[in-house]
């Protein structure tokens, strides 16, 4: 796959790094066994524990909130932070959306399903306190405001695109869409609807945007795509890391996720 990529884009790769020449520095680790864990933007960390249980953690260690009814609407599929003031978590199977305050207090809950939208796979906050969802039954991206109610759709992706793409992940940033399907690539859209390209980026787990950064990773190597210089750099995972069952990059920090604990890498400057 990584072949593949550098012959796509014609792009000069990093050197692969060894593991005596990570740039990576262990900052703290958070012990604990969890699930999963997201960060928002001002490094607050957010853990799920196997009894379901959600808590949030300060950037500087201190506990701020606990949520403990996560197992109400089945799996969880989705969690979204990127508003650091709330948190939408995403209930697939029940086609449910539940939105936290910072402090994990429940503020809303939305039935999509009842809003007619049965088949939902991907949802995400927008830039104006409402949601992005990809409808899969009717091939479309919609957006609604705080109440679920549908303000705007775009063109149906059947009509698009040759191959229709089923995205699982959408972020919102610096008035652009970014859809991300691990089996054909990231999606970029503009707030009216507009298709503006495709990065035929796969295989990546773990995907994030940060500002005109595409981040993620496959189980050897972490990844950088900038998109102003159309360049992509890569990084060995160590040993270490290559266990990890999550792993989050961010513009100063690397968050591992190890069966026992949350380790947190800074990056050698």
């Amino acid at each position: 796959m990584r072949s593949a990529i550098i012959i796509l884009f014609s792009c000069m790769l990093m050197p692969l790094l060894s593991e005596s020449q990570s740039p990576f520095i262990l900052k703290r680790s958070i012990n604990g066994t969890y699930s999963d864990f997201t960060v928002d933007n001002l490094d607050n960390v957010y853990l799920f524990s196997p009894i379901g249980q959600l808590k949030k953690i300060s950037a500087t260690g201190d506990s701020v909130a606990v949520f403990n009814d996560m197992r109400r609407f089945g799996k969880l599929m989705t969690v979204d932070v990127s508003n650091p003031l709330k948190a939408l978590l995403y209930y697939k199977d029940f086609g449910t959306v539940v939105v936290l305050d910072r402090f994990l207090g429940k503020r809303s809950t939305l039935d999509l399903r009842r809003l007619g939208m049965l088949q939902v796979k991907a949802i995400g906050q927008s830039y104006d306190n409402g949601y992005w969802v990809f409808d899969e039954q009717e091939a479309r991206l919609k957006h609604l405001n705080e109440l679920g109610t549908v303000i705007d759709q775009f063109t149906d992706f059947r009509i698009l695109f040759d191959s229709m793409p089923s995205p699982r992940y959408i972020t919102d940033q610096n008035k652009t869409l970014y859809l991300y399907d691990e089996s054909k690539g990231v999606y970029i859209f503009d707030y009216y609807g507009s298709f503006k390209k495709r990065i035929p980026i796969t295989g990546w787990k773990d995907f994030s945007v940060v500002q005109n950064i595409l981040l993620g990773r496959d189980d050897s190597h972490l990844y950088r795509y900038d998109l102003q210089t159309m360049t992509l750099k890569s990084f060995d995972v160590t040993p270490e890391m290559s266990k990890a069952i999550k792993i989050k990059i961010t513009p100063d920090e690397l968050y591992v996720l190890q069966s026992d604990r949350l380790d947190i890498y800074l990056y050698k400057r």
